[in-house]
């Protein structure tokens, strides 16, 4: 089954298959990735996403990849809140529904902190997630980040109050 996974950039041939992914799972990621669905929401707007996407990492701004199945687009990981003086980034990700539970998050997260560790040379990653989101927080401990601090009021979905996120953290170990 593992096979089937692959870890690539976002191109211009993903721009049907990103936006599927989204749509299809718009009321599971509407409440934490609010502003990556808002970007989608026609095909012409996944294209520019897309396109943008490939300037962020030209750029070493933001980089994002799409986890496929079959060269289909089931996930995103992303790479972002990077800052090249303190040497940090955040990872966030999600997963299509019906994708969960096979490892795949855990995998590409391995992927993604090698590469920012050891060929970006970040000194330090950080995942922040809602303590109700336990396959989230055992993703984050299965890749070596350690709880780290409670954000209070960490993130504000839309139409709602504030919430606490929880903050993992890993940092190089050379």
């Amino acid at each position: 089954m593992n096979s089937l996974f692959a870890l690539e950039p976002l191109t211009t041939v993903d721009v049907s298959s990103l936006h599927a992914f989204l749509a299809s799972n718009k009321k599971e990621f509407l409440r934490f990735f609010p502003i990556t669905l808002g970007q989608n929401e026609t095909i012409k707007d996944s294209e520019n996403y897309i396109l943008h996407k490939s300037d962020q990492i030209k750029l070493k701004t933001e980089f994002t990849f799409a986890i496929k199945a079959n060269k289909t687009v089931v996930g995103l990981l992303i790479l972002k809140n990077l800052n090249w003086e303190l040497k940090r980034g955040e990872i966030a990700y999600c997963i299509d529904k019906n994708y969960q539970g096979r490892g795949w998050i855990t995998r590409a997260v391995k992927e993604i902190t090698s590469f920012a560790l050891n060929d970006l040379g970040l000194k330090s990653l950080e995942i922040i997630v809602s303590k109700l989101n336990k396959a989230s927080i055992r993703v984050a401990e299965k890749c070596g980040y350690k709880w780290t601090k409670t954000l209070l009021k960490g993130f504000i979905p839309p139409n709602e109050e504030p919430i606490d996120m929880e903050l993992y953290e890993r940092s190089n170990e050379k």
